[in-house]
């Protein structure tokens, strides 16, 4: 199958092959010659590339090559000719190859029987070897085409796509007419296995555009999408060329203008991956985006990374190509299948009605006649939750008249009216946000959002585009507002439903990351957006404060639950007056659930579930005191002792033996601890009383709960190298620590708690495991002088592309008489108990750390003190530290 529009010119200064024949005629082994002709022709070929040749003309070019030079090969054996059809199929049978692409062949004989020519088949497919091109071959007579192809679709997709290389043409035809529609896969069965095919290719890719390392073959808006158009067509149309295909209203000229231009750069990444590697690679990793982005001629500026400039335009090519894959396809299943189906047709006004489930335009005119109905029509699927979706004639032309949208429309008051019914309807808001933006409009109407469209962030821990994350932050909060989703999100789910204003909570999250990529803090950007928004869109300056508030301090939240002490009361008063009220409070905690989990889905688990809710609680407690009335710790230890002891009461606990050892505890035992763990920890410390140290508990979440992190209690004798040593050991089990809490008793016993997940990020539940992992730990701890061995795996490939300089940030926290180091450093396995060693030999003392890996980078947070538990305010000490921090840190090369 040759579909496409544009035509090649075979390129006969590429290679010239008659002297080639010539210089066959003089040699005994044809090999080197033909090892040499393929050197070549790839040489002048990547020439041509990085020389800005038309990307068409390589990739067609080298197909064309290729058929010359098999032509050739076959000339050399002629006992073939007359039974045997070389046929090209497949990508080279639609006459595309790249520079290590598979060059299928297969072999069609008339007869089923193969042996007059097996030993030259087997003979010329040596020699293809010898000379090193990667084929991929099959041998089939005309009954094996016609059984294997009616068995499946991918085998008779295949064969659609063939060329004759040499041989007797009329084999193929004879081919081609048993696998006509008239005798099987007629386009109605071939389109819906080729669609359900397409469904499960996407579902490997998460149904996404949007990943990190793309394949540019598979993966949702790549190649495999343009070749199902192709497939598809030719099946129906039996047509050669995308003329055709458009001639016959399948396409219009628009349309295959982004196939075209989407096709023209996959094949240019394509191309580079292949030269780059020096094989077959469809997989935009990130050991190649670097490259590849300064190839293509892009440099780093202040705003944005060369590579990020390069992956937008690569994310919007696919995300336009994922787009018109849908459309058409469905297109031709309401068309072209399903004409005489009659459907249900229910008017909604003058100018929309649903048919069979889905939104339609009564008339073409619609959108040139009445703009505002590009508008109108989202919001009528709000509003009416039965409707399945758009038909794919209105999506077109929505497509054909988004251009309507410019500052005239935007500024319209009918419009703005519109837009915000939309925010304030009832129904689900998120999705129709996310239809806009796939068809063009959201962008065009909030040209801000337009210009995060694509916009990626080079780093592991932002795995989405701009407008992706958005659109998926909506969708969470949407998600939030189910029933299901007290399981999930206890507290967010039910906050949602109390909140004044739902279109507020929209609002906010589409604004919040929309300064992203425009110089500056993004945050402040993005409040001077949502400001001008909502004063053209008629917000009350009331709503218009909380808007800007939102967007402002979106980050706010996150970053005091990971990065402070939220057990100290002052880090909760100070938080608590930042906030001002509930109500903000109440919109900010579920905005930053939503955040969290739409950035990355492997962010949300139980430790931030808890931060965050610890956070909340302490914050609107302290709220509804009276930031005039702080909590002091004296109340806060003497609430969190007083709900203890009522529980180990009610337990039976001789409350004798508590009290004696409450009085070694200290008092700050009760300020970071919560009354369930001080009963769990006490309980454990009673019942190993009479045992040798160390003393190891491990609380494993339960299904039901909200936790998700598994947390590690150790009490024992309260030496230096103790975190050191058990940093080591966790990381010998192959766990990360995400929280760690620090402290020691009156008598120098520790009072430490981790919270720890797996390799995976998943919390340890298999009673099996929790045995294995107290047993190490009482073996390597029994005596920390004996320090474990520090991993020493391999970094992982990704993190090697990431350079990440290793910061040190020191500063009294104002809290308390500890000191903050605030740790930036590039992921690394063994990293914690690299920090614990550099602690030790500097005499520093660890009272609570807070550890949080963000993609390929971590951002540590420890409140240290000198070993007599003073601050560290020694500048000169400051700077040995730092210094040696970076020395141990910094990954070299």
């Amino acid at each position: 199958m040759l579909l496409h529009h544009y035509r090649f010119t075979p390129d006969h200064e590429l290679f010239d092959f008659d002297e080639f024949r010539q210089q066959l005629d003089g040699q005994r082994s044809p090999i080197a010659p033909f090892k040499g002709a393929l050197k070549e022709i790839q040489a002048r070929l990547d020439e041509r590339f990085l020389s800005g040749t038309d990307i068409r003309d390589l990739v067609r070019g080298r197909a064309w090559c290729m058929d010359q030079l098999l032509a050739m090969a076959w000339q050399r054996y002629p006992e073939l000719d007359d039974g045997v059809a070389l046929l090209a199929v497949g990508g080279y049978g639609r006459g595309e190859l790249h520079p290590h692409s598979d060059i299928d062949l297969m072999f069609l004989l008339a007869s089923d029987d193969d042996t007059p020519y097996r030993e030259g088949l087997t003979t010329f497919i040596t020699f293809l070897w010898d000379i090193g091109l990667e084929i991929g071959h099959s041998v089939r007579s005309l009954n094996d085409c016609e059984r294997e192809a009616e068995a499946d679709v991918t085998v008779i997709t295949n064969l659609l796509e063939s060329r004759t290389l040499a041989g007797p043409e009329p084999l193929r035809q004879a081919m081609r007419e048993r696998l006509s529609p008239e005798r099987m896969w007629p386009a109605d069965r071939f389109f819906e296995a080729k669609w359900q095919e397409q469904i499960s290719r996407h579902y490997r890719f998460n149904n996404s555009e949007y990943h990190l390392e793309p394949n540019i073959k598979s993966s949702p808006g790549c190649l495999r999408d343009i070749q199902m158009i192709g497939w598809v067509a030719k099946r129906h149309f039996d047509t050669e060329s995308y003329e055709d295909v458009v001639a016959r209203g399948f396409m219009n000229d628009a349309e295959h203008r982004i196939l075209s231009q989407g096709q023209a750069f996959l094949w240019q990444v394509r191309y580079a991956l292949h030269m780059l590697t020096g094989r077959a690679e469809d997989r935009l990793l990130f050991d190649h985006q670097n490259t590849i982005a300064e190839l293509f001629g892009y440099h780093d500026t202040p705003e944005r990374l060369a590579v990020e400039q390069f992956m937008k335009r690569y994310y919007r090519h696919v995300t336009a190509l994922a787009g018109l894959n849908d459309m058409l396809l469905q297109h031709f299943d309401e068309v072209i299948l399903r004409p005489r189906i009659p459907l249900e047709v229910t008017p909604l006004n003058e100018r929309f009605e649903i048919a069979g489930g889905y939104i339609q335009a009564r008339s073409r005119a619609v959108f040139r006649n009445q703009p505002s109905a590009l508008l109108e029509l989202f919001y009528l699927m709000a509003e009416h939750p039965e409707i399945e979706g758009v038909r794919a004639d209105t999506i077109r032309l929505i497509r054909d008249h988004r251009h309507l949208i410019d500052d005239l429309y935007r500024d319209d008051p009918e419009h703005q009216a519109l837009f915000m019914a939309l925010m304030r309807s009832n129904g689900n808001v998120a999705r129709q946000l996310r239809r806009m933006n796939r068809y063009g409009v959201l962008g065009k109407y909030l040209p801000a959002f337009g210009q995060a469209v694509g916009l990626m962030q080079h780093d592991l821990f932002h795995i989405y585009t701009v407008d992706a994350h958005t659109l998926r932050l909506l969708k969470c909060l949407h998600g939030m507002r189910k029933p299901e989703a007290k399981r999930e999100f206890p507290v967010a789910a039910t906050l949602i439903h109390q909140l004044p204003r739902m279109d507020i909570l929209w609002i906010a999250g589409l604004f919040h990351d929309i300064g992203k990529g425009r110089g500056g803090d993004h945050s402040l950007i993005g409040a001077r957006d949502v400001e001008a928004f909502a004063e053209s869109h008629g917000i009350t300056q009331r709503d218009t404060r909380l808007l800007s508030w939102l967007v402002e301090n979106h980050l706010l939240m996150s970053m005091i639950a990971q990065k402070r002490d939220i057990t100290d009361p002052d880090v909760i008063r100070d938080f608590a007056a930042a906030v001002g009220d509930e109500t903000r409070l109440d919109y900010l905690y579920v905005l930053t659930v939503a955040d969290i989990n739409a950035t990355n889905p492997t962010l949300w688990n139980g430790w931030r579930a808890s931060l965050l809710r610890q956070l909340h609680t302490e914050a609107r407690r302290a709220l509804r005191r009276g930031l005039e009335n702080p909590l002091e710790r004296e109340d806060w230890v003497r609430e969190t002792r007083e709900e203890a002891r009522s529980l180990l009461s009610v337990i039976g606990e001789d409350m004798t033996r508590v009290d004696a050892l409450w009085q070694s505890l200290g008092e700050d035992f009760f300020l970071q601890y919560a009354p369930s763990e001080v009963v769990w920890q006490t309980q454990g410390i009673l019942a190993h009383e009479n045992q040798p140290p160390p003393l190891i508990l491990i609380n494993a979440p339960t299904a039901d709960m909200a936790e998700g992190g598994t947390k590690v209690f150790i009490h024992t004798h309260a030496v230096d190298n103790l975190f050191a040593a058990t940093a080591a050991a966790m990381e010998q089990l192959g766990l990360s620590i995400h929280d760690a809490r620090i402290a020691t008793s009156n008598n120098d016993w520790t009072l430490n708690t981790f919270i720890v997940l797996d390799d995976q990020g998943r919390a340890i539940r298999d009673p099996g495991r929790l045995e294995e992992i107290r047993r190490h730990l009482f073996e390597e701890l029994d005596d920390p002088d004996d320090y474990p061995t520090i991993v020493t795996r391999h970094t992982p490939r990704q993190l090697k592309h990431f350079k990440v300089p290793t910061q040190v940030a020191i500063e009294q926290d104002p809290g308390s008489d500890r000191t903050m180091l605030e740790l930036t450093a590039p992921d690394r396995p063994g990293l914690l108990a690299r920090v614990g060693g550099i602690f030790l030999e500097q005499g520093i003392s660890l009272s609570a750390a807070k550890i949080a890996t963000l993609g390929e980078r971590v951002e540590d947070v420890f409140y240290i003190t000198d070993r007599r538990g003073d601050p560290l305010t020694d500048p000169e000490r400051q700077q040995q530290l730092r210094e040696r921090l970076i020395e141990v840190l910094s990954i070299k090369g």
